[in-house]
């Protein structure tokens, strides 16, 4: 038996008539689809989490990841596409900062739900 499924097959119209007048717009889903796929990356995720307390140039970042400049210059074209972070020249250093001034809130949810979810003993995410 799968535990997963109901037992039997019952189509509670009521709640698909209300799943369906609150779903996501299907463009609205696409773009964050793609905000949560930037932010599965934990690459990207540290260079956020670095950029919410100061903007960074490529060579700052790419000494606390531990990674190549040219790494991190691909990962910030990623998040700069998709709107998350901006970029400003001072001379011949480029800045990066994040765009979003509420992205610190994420962080702070996701570490609570992480923390909920590792005290219940849940397994990690695959």
């Amino acid at each position: 038996m799968n535990n997963d499924r109901c037992t039997c097959r019952i189509v509670h119209e009521d709640k698909v008539a209300l799943a369906r007048r609150l779903a996501l717009d299907p463009a609205a889903a696409q773009v964050m689809g793609n905000f949560f796929k930037a932010c599965a990356d934990p690459g990207r995720l540290r260079i956020l989490h670095a950029l919410l307390h100061q903007e960074m140039c490529v060579c700052d970042l790419a000494a606390l990841l531990g990674v190549s400049e040219s790494a991190v210059s691909h990962q910030l074209r990623l998040l700069r596409t998709l709107g998350l972070v901006a970029n400003r020249r001072d001379g011949v250093v480029l800045y990066y900062r994040l765009v979003p001034d509420n992205l610190g809130q994420l962080f702070a949810l996701a570490a609570e739900l992480c923390g909920a979810a590792a005290e219940a003993g849940e397994a990690a995410l695959p």
